[in-house]
């Protein structure tokens, strides 16, 4: 029984900030921005959003009723939850309206969290192969304004139905997974800012792949040569060609150009919506199978996943016959169209926009958003959602 992949959405704020115009106000070179990471614009998050909100509306746009019958399991993944105890995933299943009888839980480890929920549901469907578990990574990265890390900040989420026999990829057994105590980025419960020690997390998510690839490879007989692409985490879009890099000279100049140019078509979407954290590698995957030609069916597409702390692993799919009949390629050329650009002094103001801490009450104008699931305020210490469409 094959299990893997059977349906994926995305969804983004529909705010961005144009990153040279960021670099300009921030007396930066553009080049730094848009060539020395490999960003081009950052989703810019209202406060009628929040990792709740942008998981359940990338969800909203897959499933059909048949879908909210099944999952009976709801995986949310994410270092950017709202409730110190109750899951997100409790909230996304009631505003999508799923089977009562379902478990739904919370899963962190940094930007690995979602990986960890799709080997959860392959564990599961493999129990009850009539099921279906909705896995989903949802995250608004956050440094501050005018620090070091603000042109890697970014929201967005990714959603991941997983069952048996599926539509899109057939996720193999073969992995790979490692951890280190390592204080390369983290964010205390006091903070609603991340902290980050850049230079060693980028060494960290290097040195992570070297060991995982080559552990892979003892362990599966495998090689460059046998991968249509490989698929990276991206906290910024240069970040995995610097992981890839060094192995290249494993094999064939074909192979490499290979790699090199699926590599680059899987960082479209991230190049325009920056950060998302947990989700950012899912975002790698569906930017690479939604924007190059069709592969072959069987074609291998190798995944890497690092969450900063650190945990990583690397794990492999086979791309299923007729796989591109089953992406939502023009919702998501719509979402991109419609967003609307704002100013470097709206998105400070949009920034500085956050939920009360005191125990005050707040409501917001939903309609600005055009989104179907927003955060209508807060009351009683309890986050007020809508789903318009329900």
């Amino acid at each position: 029984m094959d299990i893997g992949i059977d349906k994926i959405g995305f969804y983004a704020p529909h705010l961005y900030l144009d990153m040279t115009k960021l670099a300009a106000s921030r007396n930066v070179d553009p080049d730094k921005f848009t060539i020395g990471i490999g960003q081009e614009k950052m989703a810019v998050t209202p406060v009628t959003q929040d990792s709740v909100t942008l998981a359940a509306n990338a969800a909203w746009e897959i499933l059909d009723d048949a879908d909210k019958e099944t999952i009976d399991f709801v995986i949310f993944g994410t270092e950017t939850g709202v409730d110190s105890s109750k899951s997100a995933a409790v909230y996304v299943h009631e505003l999508l309206g799923l089977n009562p009888y379902a478990r739904a839980i919370e899963v962190k480890q940094a930007c690995y969290g979602a990986t960890a929920g799709i080997q959860m549901a392959k564990g599961h469907i493999a129990m009850n192969p009539d099921s279906k578990v909705l896995v989903l990574g949802s995250d608004i990265a956050r440094y501050g304004l005018n620090t070091p890390g603000e042109a890697t900040q970014g929201a967005g989420a990714v959603a991941l139905l997983i069952s048996a026999e599926p539509n899109i990829m057939a996720l193999e057994d073969q992995s790979v997974y490692f951890t280190a105590d390592i204080m390369d980025f983290w964010r205390p419960v006091y903070s609603d800012k991340a902290f980050a020690d850049g230079k060693l997390s980028n060494e960290q998510y290097i040195a992570f792949f070297s060991e995982i690839w080559s552990q892979y490879k003892a362990k599966s007989g495998l090689g460059l040569k046998d991968f249509e692409a490989i698929t990276f985490h991206l906290p910024y879009t240069k970040m995995g060609k610097k992981a890839l890099k060094p192995v290249l000279g494993e094999t064939t100049e074909e192979v490499q150009e290979r790699l090199k140019t699926n590599y680059q078509t899987s960082t479209e979407y991230n190049r325009s919506v920056g950060n998302i954290y947990t989700g950012s590698l899912y975002l790698s995957l569906l930017s690479l199978i939604e924007q190059a030609n069709a592969f072959p069916a069987g074609s291998r597409i190798g995944m890497y996943s690092y969450g900063s702390g650190a945990v990583g692993e690397f794990f492999t799919g086979l791309l299923q016959n007729g796989y591109k009949e089953h992406l939502h390629i023009k919702q998501h050329d719509d979402l991109f169209a419609s967003r609307k650009e704002v100013t470097v002094p709206e998105y400070e103001t949009i920034f500085e926009e956050t939920l009360p801490t005191d125990g005050s009450e707040v409501a917001f104008d939903v309609q600005d958003d055009p989104a179907t699931i927003c955060l209508a305020g807060v009351a009683d210490h309890k986050r007020r959602y809508v789903n318009k469409k329900k």
